[in-house]
């Protein structure tokens, strides 16, 4: 969940409806904490995709989990398998799929990745068209754990350069984006409109599931 995807919810239920089934949503963004904190009811920490993505592929190293990979280039995709069988050995890629396909190729895909049943399948198809593909075929992926990591399989391959520490310990990773991807201001205009609607309903907390 980060500011972009909230407001995205506003005005569009379906995807309303896919983040509310969600079992679980992490606060992908520090503007997500700050309106918790203003709402009275805080969440610990930031976790971004790209944190929980390397926490599952440690936790992978130590159970043996399988992966699959879903999402970015063909060659970003077999650099990202090839670094995480070299630096968690017994975390395994079961298979992977680049997300450059056609719609018409989504029953082959979701029939590899039943077959295959692996422990964990990363999608990095970018929000919310990961969020959307996961829901559309939940109950045929016969996989433990389905989850949206945005670009984090860029990051994995060392396509694209991460903020460095200093900047995420001053909640600017974000920033550091925009400076390296000027691209992406567009995307960046979202922000300012969900401050404001935060600030609008500052006192109106609410409850969180547990």
């Amino acid at each position: 969940m980060n500011p972009e995807i909230a407001m995205a919810c506003r005005h569009d239920r379906q995807l309303r409806g896919i983040v509310d089934g969600a079992d679980l949503l992490t606060a992908d963004g520090i503007g997500i904490v700050m309106v918790s904190r203003l709402r009275r009811d805080p969440l610990p920490e930031r976790v971004t995709g790209c944190d929980l993505l390397f926490e599952l592929l440690e936790a992978g190293s130590r159970e043996r989990w399988s992966f699959y990979l879903l999402g970015a280039s063909e060659a970003t995709s077999k650099r990202a398998a090839d670094v995480i069988e070299a630096r968690y050995p017994r975390a395994k890629v079961v298979g992977r799929q680049h997300g450059f396909f056609d719609p018409s190729e989504d029953e082959r895909i979701v029939a590899d990745i039943a077959a295959k049943r692996p422990d964990v399948l990363v999608v990095a198809l970018g929000a919310p068209k990961a969020e959307r593909w996961i829901h559309a075929y939940r109950d045929r992926l016969r996989a433990a754990v389905a989850v949206g990591v945005g670009g984090s399989l860029d990051i994995v391959a060392g396509t694209v350069r991460r903020a460095p520490r200093i900047w995420q310990r001053l909640h600017a990773e974000w920033l550091y984006r925009l400076i390296n991807q000027p691209s992406r201001w567009r995307r960046q205009l979202i922000l300012p409109r969900f401050a404001l609607q935060a600030l609008r309903y500052k006192d109106k907390p609410r409850a969180r599931r547990s």
